[in-house]
């Protein structure tokens, strides 16, 4: 009989004769790890934590909370988390995650500043030099640090030096410190903004490597090249990614979140479209030489494609971009104005005025996008944002709730890659341009309202 390694090679030797779609699915080696861990606990993570954990034989989940507060909600109530299934639907409540409270990572003049570290102003002002300069020295002195030395603490103990691409956190006694884990992240589902991805993931980046698997579930394009260019630039180390565009309604009540922010509800059932993004094979790596998809990737696609309520659907690369691209078109018109108009998505039929601002709009996405006239023609855009406009006439946009909450949106990956895209290809996208503009502005008001431009102090 053959072992298991002799099958994986076997199955490896097949695997350039499958088609894209085949070798997403193809079989893993067997030591995969299971656990997966999900960032971002509002209302699209709640849904997939609940989801996962309510699968036959379910694998491990860890929730990373990014405040002490969330962990202490935790800790203090039943530990469950909890969707009702639509606006007076039955709740259901499951349990059996397990979760972590991330570090607390800071930028500072292009230096990361970790938790219980001096910061650049506290070097500045020991020695007595601009902010800008001690940052340079921090950065100079990790750079001559080799990896590996040892260190001698107060205690008298020696301690080994983190090597320049790694994170050291001091021990002591904290709030929350039993709840941080320096543990490699294997499989990882990203839910935050998109707009707050990268900050999210620098806490977290010393527990990344070339063997996880990112799934991004968010609004918008362009975070992979983002996140690639701010968090991964080596190609050699930079995980794998998992893309998905989620159509699911999923909404936390205001009062709800306040009552317990682990609950969610499921308003409006959907899909998950998910492609696999390839990758180039490491040089270094010889028992990976053929693969141009991690083994994580293939367990995270095939453990959300058995969730029943997720209704997730694995795409070849190319046709989950072009789905995307819809995505990003209708995107681009209902959040947007919305927010602008203060206003449900319904309110854009049935008004010629804004009928002609949304044509402006396609026009330039459909030029933006050649060679692909009949699918992305704006025609056929226009009669997208319409239909979703009418399924949805009722709902608030996630970006008009963002623009009310003072928060930051995601405006930079809808809109904003439309621009970005325009001026690759030699288009000059100026109406999305000036709605992204303006989007922009609003929200820096409500957040100026939100904070109070003149703080009081409390006597």
């Amino acid at each position: 009989m053959e072992s298991q390694q002799q099958l994986h090679d076997s199955d490896k030797d097949t695997r350039p004769s499958l088609s894209p779609i085949d070798r997403q699915y193809a079989s893993s080696p067997p030591q995969i790890e299971r656990r997966i861990h999900i960032l971002g606990t509002g209302s699209i993570g709640k849904l997939v934590a609940h989801s996962l954990a309510g699968l036959p034989n379910p694998p491990p989940i860890t929730l990373l909370l990014h405040r002490y507060s969330l962990l202490q909600a935790w800790e203090k109530g039943r530990k469950e988390v909890t969707v009702q299934d639509g606006p007076g639907g039955a709740k259901v409540a499951r349990g059996g995650f397990e979760v972590e409270l991330v570090e607390e990572v800071r930028r500072q003049h292009g230096v990361i500043v970790e938790r219980k570290k001096a910061d650049v102003f506290d070097v500045a002002e020991g020695a007595r030099v601009r902010p800008d300069e001690a940052a340079k020295m921090l950065q100079d002195a990790e750079k001559a640090q080799p990896a590996g030395d040892a260190l001698t603490t107060e205690a008298g103990e020696e301690k080994q030096q983190p090597g320049p691409t790694t994170y050291y956190r001091p021990g002591g006694s904290g709030q929350g410190d039993h709840a941080y884990s320096s543990e490699p992240i294997h499989n990882l589902i990203v839910t935050t903004k998109a707009s707050l991805t990268i900050p999210a993931l620098l806490r977290i980046k010393h527990r990344i490597s070339r063997s996880t698997t990112i799934c991004f579930l968010q609004n918008g394009m362009g975070i992979v090249e983002a996140v690639n260019d701010s968090l991964f630039p080596d190609p050699e180390t930079r995980p794998s990614y998992v893309q998905g565009i989620l159509t699911h309604g999923v909404n936390v009540p205001p009062e709800a979140a306040t009552r317990d922010p682990f609950f969610a509800v499921h308003a409006g059932h959907g899909t998950i479209a998910l492609g696999a993004l390839p990758r180039k094979p490491s040089p270094t790596d010889q028992d990976a030489k053929d693969e141009i998809w991690a083994p994580s990737a293939r367990y995270l696609l095939r453990t959300l494609t058995r969730c029943p309520v997720l209704c997730a659907v694995g795409f070849t690369p190319t046709e989950l971009l072009q789905q995307q691209l819809e995505k990003l078109a209708v995107n681009s018109v209902l959040n947007p104005l919305t927010a602008l108009l203060d206003a449900r998505n319904g309110s854009l039929l049935f008004n010629f005025a804004l009928t002609r601002t949304l044509r402006l709009l396609l026009a330039e996405t459909s030029l933006s996008i050649p060679n692909i006239n009949t699918r992305f023609s704006a025609a056929r855009l226009e009669s997208l944002v319409v239909t979703v406009a009418d399924k949805t006439k009722d709902n608030i946009s996630s970006m008009l709730a963002d623009v009310r909450a003072g928060r930051k949106t995601e405006i930079d990956f809808i809109n904003g890659y439309i621009v970005r895209r325009g001026e690759e290809v030699g288009v000059s996208c100026v109406v999305n341009y000036g709605i992204m503009q303006t989007v922009v502005g609003k929200a820096m008001l409500t957040q100026r309202e939100a904070r109070e431009d003149v703080p009081m102090e409390q006597r």
